[in-house]
């Protein structure tokens, strides 16, 4: 009886192994084919917009000076501190006079020696040459005097505020800047602007800079210069702003925001929850319906109209009007998944 039984076992799981192996006790991995993804899609449409760009910058002063001497000696005195205000001609620094007097000493024997010369040239009692040669040497030590005596006696050639002093009275000049001179009452700020727009923008154009330092405040420019040539790596070209600030409410070295408006042009304006964002990093993409099967473009982010949003293909010609956007159902997808396209 116990033989019946076990025989009766042996042959179940004999046929219990045909069964799951297939003939010959062979093994196949079943794999789940994914289903296509229901989604809703928007046809894309170029349409014409306002165009205004925001470009950030920081302030710089109009002008700044580093007040570095050409001479070398010691400080013998510096007359300003640290966020003094100075006028034009204003006396800066003081340096060792020991070079001036000298050469002042030289300057007033040579005018006595060319002064003789002249006599004795006038009745000719010396020869052309010999008067050219003096008048030369006068001449040279005048203009030695002139450099001498403007790097001597240093003075501010704007008006505007010390931002930096990096010397005491009597220490040793080494020719790193004695003072900085930094104007704040005119400032200037280099933005950088898509190629895409060169045609469009000019000198003399207004435009607007705005900071949170002071939400809901604009303050006037104008665009100064533009600069000629594109950067052949980030694809920009730069403008330079003048920034008047009579009030002083904006300083250099704040961050800023400019507001450029470049006049109509032909965009691609999205729903804004079409727009994804990369988990980590700032990278923005949507997906499009690319004959059944979903195709992620990566996107920069323009100008936004309430809850729609300007995108730009960081891919030149990925994105173009008639596409079909997906608008719904695309945060399950992956590039390559399967669509089916919902009403």
């Amino acid at each position: 009886m116990n033989k019946v039984i076990r025989t009766s076992l042996i042959m179940a799981a004999v046929v219990s192994l045909v069964a799951c192996g297939g003939k010959g006790g062979d093994k196949t991995a079943t794999t789940t084919k994914k289903e296509a993804e229901k989604v809703k899609v928007l046809t894309m449409e170029s349409e014409r917009i306002a165009k205004t760009l925001e470009l950030s910058s920081t302030l710089e002063g109009y002008e700044t000076m580093n007040i570095a001497p050409s001479i070398t000696g010691h400080i013998e005195h510096i007359y300003v501190e640290v966020g003094s205000r100075v006028q034009k001609g204003t006396m800066l620094v003081r340096m060792d006079q020991t070079q001036l007097n000298t050469t002042r000493i030289n300057l007033a024997s040579t005018k006595t020696e060319l002064d003789r010369v002249t006599a004795l040239k006038a009745s000719g009692s010396v020869s052309q040459q010999v008067y050219d040669q003096t008048k030369a040497g006068y001449d040279q030590l005048v203009e030695t005097e002139r450099f001498q005596s403007e790097n001597t006696f240093v003075k501010a050639q704007f008006a505007g505020v010390i931002s930096a002093k990096n010397y005491e009275d009597g220490e040793m000049y080494t020719g790193a800047p004695i003072l900085t001179l930094t104007q704040i009452n005119h400032l200037k700020a280099i933005i950088n602007i898509p190629e895409t727009y060169f045609p469009k923008v000019k000198a003399g154009m207004k435009v607007g800079v705005e900071s949170d330092i002071y939400p809901g405040e604009t303050f006037g420019a104008t665009i100064e210069i533009v600069y000629p040539t594109v950067d052949p790596q980030s694809h920009t070209f730069q403008a330079k702003l003048s920034i008047p600030n009579g009030g002083e409410k904006i300083r250099p070295g704040m961050y800023v925001r400019t507001h450029l408006a470049v006049g109509e042009v032909d965009a691609i304006v999205v729903p804004y929850q079409s727009v994804l964002k990369l988990t980590g990093a700032n990278d923005r993409y949507v997906f499009v319906n690319d004959n059944g099967t979903a195709r992620r473009v990566a996107v920069t982010l323009g100008q936004r109209f309430d809850d729609r949003i300007e995108i730009i293909p960081v891919e030149a010609g990925a994105i173009k009007a008639g596409d079909q956007l997906v608008v719904t159902g695309q945060a399950r997808l992956v590039d390559g998944d399967k669509l089916e396209i919902v009403e």
